[in-house]
């Protein structure tokens, strides 16, 4: 704000005006944003049934931010501000969070959700904002694809890149499939890439359950009831994220014994994956687990998260670090300049390095190309979790992941 200099005003009306220039430029705000700050916005779930997720998410973009700044935790000389935002996993309470942020609290940028059904809802907000929103780790193919705007980007995995990779592990003649997910965007899109992935097997049963699912039994009964006359081999691929999955039913089930029935799914969360202990030789394949990747940035990851919380990084604990580090990278290229045009033209193309390895965004959609790794369960009695073991990397080239926007 510029001082006022216009003479013709009565002395009275110029030491109000001026009165109230300087009020506005000691507010908070203005004294920040005169300091040159980069204020970003992480919206997420704190609390609600991805609260999980959420927390993971939180501690990995603190540390990524920690690491890609060398611990100053600036930019450019500008100081770094994360603005936390419960997005509680709603997407109303999502989107006007969002608002507030972009408005009120002036974020330059926003980071998150932890929901497919949440990020959604944000889309719009970030194009009326003309803002920088990059999603992590909500996972929809519809977040890149068709209800994507050109503020979008996004360092966490789509659903296509989870069922591409995963339809890798299990695509074979004669196998019957039937898919349990969940009745919400993450897993109707996940469902959809799936069957889209799949070239040889045979989809023959889709069950969606609601999010707040606790007792699977009727559905996974329709499952059981739809795959144990088909000849051959047959699985049931769990595409399911939040606190209550349904991996324990279905072991106490004991399918493969009595139907001859193999269960299959994607990486997820350690408390998750204890129930995977009871499916030695499950294959699927994965984002991330801690002991896969072998890089400088992973073993940062890991050793400090270890000092730090006395346990290993988990699934989403690497993807909000990818998140931070990308950020970084585009505000060192851009000299902390935050403009949106400039970040867009920036990060468009821009490759950096993750914990997973090295990630590009791609141009088109602005969703980040990133290996995926196929993996077989062993039971391991030095873990409370099934341990994912790498059977091979699959890299993004290897993957046709489709551009669904309308771009």
């Amino acid at each position: 704000m510029s001082f006022i200099t216009d003479f013709s005003l009565s002395g009275g009306r110029r030491s109000l005006l001026a009165i109230a220039a300087l009020a506005a430029l000691a507010s908070p705000l203005a004294l920040a944003q005169g300091k040159g700050e980069i204020r970003i916005a992480h919206v997420y779930s704190k609390t609600g049934p991805l609260e999980a997720y959420g927390k993971q998410t939180q501690t990995g973009f603190m540390m990524g931010l920690d690491y890609a700044t060398g611990g100053t935790m600036t930019v450019a000389g500008k100081k770094i501000v994360v603005i936390e935002k419960d997005d509680q996993g709603k997407p109303d309470v999502g989107k006007s969070l969002l608002a507030t942020a972009y408005g009120d609290d002036k974020a330059d940028i926003a980071v998150g959700p932890s929901s497919s059904g949440v990020a959604l809802a944000l889309l719009p907000v970030a194009e009326e904002y003309k803002k920088i929103l990059l999603v992590e780790p909500a996972v929809a193919d519809a977040i890149t694809g068709e209800k994507w705007n050109r503020y979008i980007f996004r360092t966490g995995r789509n659903s296509s890149q989870d069922a591409i990779s995963n339809a890798t592990t299990i695509d074979v003649d004669g196998l019957s499939v039937a898919t349990l997910a969940q009745d919400y965007a993450f897993g109707r899109d996940g469902v959809k890439a799936f069957k889209e992935a799949l070239k040889k097997a045979r989809i023959v049963h889709e069950e969606y359950l609601p999010q707040s699912t606790t007792d699977f039994t009727a559905g996974i009964q329709r499952i059981v009831d739809a795959l144990k006359d088909k000849p051959g081999r047959k699985v049931i691929e769990v595409i399911w994220a939040g606190a209550s999955p349904p991996y324990g039913a279905l072991a106490a089930l004991d399918l493969k014994k009595r139907y001859n029935i193999e269960v299959g799914t994607g990486g997820n969360i350690l408390p998750a994956m204890t129930a995977y202990k009871q499916f030695p030789g499950m294959e699927g394949a994965l984002y991330y687990y801690f002991g896969i990747p072998k890089n400088p940035v992973n073993e940062w990851l890991v050793a400090n998260h270890y000092k730090q919380f006395k346990a290993p990084p988990d699934f989403f604990t690497a993807g909000g670090m990818s998140a931070a580090i990308a950020l970084v990278e585009a505000l060192k290229k851009t000299g902390g300049d935050t403009s949106t045009e400039k970040l867009i033209t920036t990060m468009e193309g821009m490759s950096f390095e993750s914990p997973k390895g090295k990630m590009t965004f791609r141009k088109e959609d602005h969703q980040a190309m990133q290996s995926m790794f196929h993996f077989r369960i062993k039971a391991d009695p030095a873990f409370a979790w099934g341990v994912p073991e790498l059977v091979r990397e699959i890299k993004p080239e290897e993957m046709a992941i489709p551009i669904k926007n309308k771009r």
